[in-house]
């Protein structure tokens, strides 16, 4: 599973992408803060046994070196990495990226089929080493209430870990972190889901360094339900069930972040 799913072939692609902005979207009436037994984050991990992955770590080491001033990186799975495809009609993310994230500069460090435990790994060795970005937009944890099996305390810990990370080392970063978005998946993840969003809106809500912004209304009908026509998986031959916004959806994501997005770059909205 993948957050990125099954069925996306990682492929390269330009590094530089231009950040996206988050409204504020109300968090499910079920779901409420979760407070039971702490649980510790997954230990950082990596996927150097993947030839693609290892490729798209070196790739962006080589892009620091060479380019150390991104305003803003964009941190996860295949949902961010997604702004990587140029296919059309339902995976052509190129428009959105040119329009909301190469003009600033923006570094993609979207892996897809990435975890929490992917992530940490890759923060601490060397992804974001010498950078001093304005804002650090984080979507990452449905891998872990996926194909990882995580339980809701695991994957709010391993989101916490990359937080906390990203805060050590980039102490003048603002943090645009993202609930996971809707899918349909099973009911069991969009419980967890669910769950974890309402524990970082909880956690998060005084954190002076941390705009955390749940959109997951965007992707559904006026009665609640998930429109699956705003995610491409269904479309693929192997008829997959919704995760990934397709084009239109990622373009009603990032329109939908750009206004906090652009009041912490201290710019107008795009």
């Amino acid at each position: 599973m993948d957050g990125g799913g099954s069925g996306v072939i990682p492929r390269r692609s330009p590094l530089w992408l231009l950040p996206a902005l988050l409204v504020t979207a109300s968090v499910p009436a079920f779901a409420r803060p979760v407070h039971d037994t702490p649980a510790l984050a997954p230990p950082p991990t990596d996927r150097l046994n993947e030839r693609w992955w290892a490729d798209r770590h070196r790739a962006i080491l080589a892009t620091i070196a060479e380019h150390p001033d991104p305003a803003v990186v964009l941190i996860g799975d295949s949902i961010t990495n997604n702004y990587d495809k140029a296919t059309t009609p339902d995976e052509n993310f190129a428009p959105i990226w040119a329009r909301y994230y190469a003009p600033r500069r923006a570094l993609n460090l979207g892996f897809s089929g990435d975890t929490t435990a992917n992530v940490l790994w890759r923060l601490q060795h060397g992804e974001v080493e010498g950078l001093r970005p304005k804002v650090a937009i984080v979507l990452i944890g449905t891998n872990d209430t996926a194909g990882a099996g995580r339980t809701v305390t695991q994957t709010q810990a391993g989101i916490d870990a990359v937080v906390d990370d990203l805060k050590r080392r980039l102490p003048t970063t603002k943090i645009l972190l993202l609930g996971l978005l809707p899918s349909a998946i099973t009911a069991a993840k969009s419980a967890t889901d669910a769950a974890v969003n309402a524990y970082l809106a909880d956690h998060y809500a005084a954190d002076p360094r941390v705009a955390y912004r749940d959109i997951s209304a965007i992707f559904r009908r006026p009665d609640g339900t998930l429109d699956v026509t705003l995610f491409y998986d269904p479309r693929l031959p192997q008829h997959g069930k919704p995760l990934h916004p397709d084009t239109h959806g990622q373009r009603m994501m990032a329109e939908a972040i750009e206004p906090t997005l652009a009041n912490l770059l201290g710019e107008r909205a795009r």
